[in-house]
């Protein structure tokens, strides 16, 4: 499918994704969500305010804004945003996915509307993350309690918090801690084929890799899907800000072999990703929203790309996002979510098994937005 073609597919599922999210604005407002529950969602925020999820409506909220302008959308994503503010002031259940929480509530906001509280915002978070760099082993700590020394992929996301507050202030040092952190997660976190570990434990006394457990994945060597994701999309951030470095090459590089691991191994499942592609056959568990946030890192590759590799990557994103909307979708405006089929990881428990998930939704909306506006970026 060429470029031409994925935009005449997008616009047609973005009418449904209109209608659908128009619904859920007026029914849910300002709550945070996670996963709906028959049909509904229930407010996440309610019970853990530092979720690293509850930004992820907020985004859904203000992708829509930018297409209609319609102040609902602007509205419930200012609630949002009000309401994590909570968790700036309680800064101590804060851990690494700042960048999943402000990127989609202060940092679109201020990209879109120019509001100073949003800017404010989204530099306190930025620093907040820039606070958990550990100077002595050059990366981002994960999560908090007894995990000094951990690292984790998921955390190649959150570095474009700090790669926009460089931006937007000129100060390079966040810049460089996001940097350093990629560099130690391409040493230790991406294996030679292209896949991932999901976590690093390291010695802070020689930088070495001390375990590679199994975190959300099957077992240790196996390759979580999601994780294998975040690593693709997030080398491909990496490289979009570092284009004037030396580093720039490495990122991208790696981001390829990630994104041909990952499409090469989807294919055998339908396009639909299991939660691990290392896992046993049976029990068959899989999970969407690997392959939608997949689509966004390959849509984002083809952005770096010249025109004769761009085709390979847009196809690629598209008929992952075709054979999940055909199979997973659930466009019911009555009922609360999207995409159906999520895992939260592999040994969860079995009702976060087979569940709709708000950053699947997410992710799933920023592709088909983005295949229609192109020149507008979230990370």
């Amino acid at each position: 499918m060429n470029d031409n073609e994925a935009r005449q597919w997008a616009q047609k599922v973005w009418n449904k994704i209109e209608a659908k999210i128009s619904a859920e604005c007026d029914r849910i407002g300002s709550q945070v969500p996670y996963i709906a529950r028959n049909g509904r969602y229930e407010d996440k925020m309610a019970t853990d305010p530092y979720w690293w999820t509850n930004g992820f409506w907020a985004g859904i909220l203000w992708l829509l804004y930018h297409d209609t302008g319609a102040e609902k959308y602007m509205t419930a994503a200012r609630g949002v945003e009000d309401r994590l503010d909570e968790c700036l002031t309680g800064f101590t259940g804060l851990h690494h996915d700042v960048g999943f929480m402000w990127l989609h509530t202060a940092v679109l906001d201020y990209r879109l509307t120019k509001r100073q509280r949003s800017l404010e915002r989204a530099f306190h978070a930025a620093a907040i993350l820039a606070g958990r760099y550990n100077p002595r082993g050059r990366f981002i700590r994960a999560w908090n309690g007894d995990k000094t020394g951990w690292m984790i992929i998921d955390c190649m996301m959150n570095l474009a918090l700090l790669y926009w507050a460089s931006e937007e202030t000129g100060d390079p040092r966040f810049k460089y801690i996001a940097m350093e952190h990629a560099d130690t997660a391409l040493k230790y976190l991406v294996r030679d084929d292209g896949s991932c570990n999901h976590i690093g434990v390291m010695s802070l006394k020689d930088r070495e890799l001390l375990d590679a457990p199994a975190g959300q994945g099957y077992a240790p060597g196996s390759s979580w899907t999601r994780g294998q994701a975040w690593g693709l999309y997030g080398f491909a951030i990496s490289a979009a800000h570092t284009k004037d470095e030396p580093e720039y090459k490495e990122y991208l590089s790696a981001s390829k072999r990630i994104a041909h691991y990952f499409v090469s191994s989807a294919a055998s499942y339908g396009y639909i990703p299991p939660i691990d592609f290392r896992a046993p056959k049976e029990p068959a568990l899989k999970d969407s929203s690997a392959g939608v946030i997949a689509a966004c890192g390959l849509l984002q590759l083809a952005d770096l790309l010249g025109k004769e590799e761009q085709d390979f990557y847009i196809g690629a994103a598209t008929q992952m996002l075709k054979a999940l909307e055909e199979t997973c979708c659930d466009w019911n405006p009555e009922r609360d979510s999207i995409v159906q089929e999520g895992a939260c990881a592999y040994h969860c428990k079995s009702d976060e098994h087979r569940v709709p998930l708000i950053y699947a939704d997410y992710f799933f909306i920023e592709a088909v937005h983005r295949l229609r506006h192109p020149e507008f970026r979230v990370w």
